[in-house]
């Protein structure tokens, strides 16, 4: 081989290696919250001790394609995203910290990573002492989630509770969050910052789709004999099959869309 055509070869090598070294990293995009946005698939034995349960968060990945991300650009600022999802449930804003979940996510927080915080169904829960916080530890709670990511550098989102499947009236369903969605609203104003109000959007949705449809398609209500995990079947109004949690994710990724500038 000429020196020349060792030279070429050279400069292409260099073209090629200064690509990757210039490609930004994948943002991290660390879900918090609670029940309804859990990814119950890393359970061990899921399909038979879960299966279809399924939290938003669990399918959020499929909403962050390369090819999507385009229109999220005021929210994530790189060419690729992971989601990392470490809500639990049963949490509250409160027992989220005071078990350590929210310092394991502070810890590995870098700057541009992004992190949706959705909680206000066990916080509500006046007659569950042990995750129960009244609106006021509940702000105080969102506002340190808020200034500690903004003190890595990251984005806070703040996400109002989805709806739960109930109660409706006249065919519209209403919301069972009493004052919370309200609170987390008001903690956006104040801190400035970007919120999905997904109590809103989940519940015009679902109200789009009927009480019916959404009880036997979305939600947990599952006939006897159906799913091996619920061989006597199971009625629950709060939590989602995988077609009730896409369409939930799908709400979040469409909220995202907008407060980048997007419809």
């Amino acid at each position: 081989m000429d020196r020349n055509m060792k030279g070429l070869l050279c400069l292409v090598c260099c073209i090629l290696m200064s690509f990757v070294y210039l490609k930004k990293e994948p943002v991290k995009v660390y879900l918090i919250g609670d029940s309804t946005v859990a990814d119950y698939s890393l359970e061990p034995d899921y399909k038979t001790r879960r299966y279809p349960l399924t939290g938003w968060g669990q399918v959020f990945q499929q909403f962050l394609r390369r090819d999507s991300l385009v229109h999220l650009k005021g929210i994530i600022h790189a060419d690729s995203a992971v989601v990392d999802d470490r809500a639990k449930g049963g949490r509250s804003t409160r027992t989220f910290f005071e078990e350590g979940r929210w310092a394991e996510v502070y810890k590995l927080l870098k700057k541009n990573d992004v992190v949706m915080i959705q909680f206000g169904h066990n916080d509500a829960s006046a007659e569950k002492p042990e995750r129960y916080v009244n609106i006021t530890g509940y702000k105080e709670y969102l506002r340190l989630f808020i200034n500690q990511s903004r003190s890595k550098g990251a984005w806070p989102v703040l996400i109002t509770p989805v709806t739960r499947n109930y109660p409706w009236n006249g065919g519209k369903l209403g919301s069972a969050h009493g004052d919370y969605s309200q609170a987390m609203e008001d903690v956006a104003k104040e801190l400035r910052v970007p919120l999905i109000n997904l109590t809103k959007l989940s519940a015009d949705y679902f109200t789009m789709k009927g009480q019916d449809y959404v009880t036997s398609r979305y939600f947990m209500n599952l006939p006897a004999g159906a799913y091996e995990a619920y061989p006597g079947g199971q009625k629950d109004n709060t939590h989602f099959q995988t077609e009730g949690a896409t369409e939930v994710a799908r709400l979040v990724f469409q909220g995202l869309k907008k407060l980048s500038g997007n419809k």
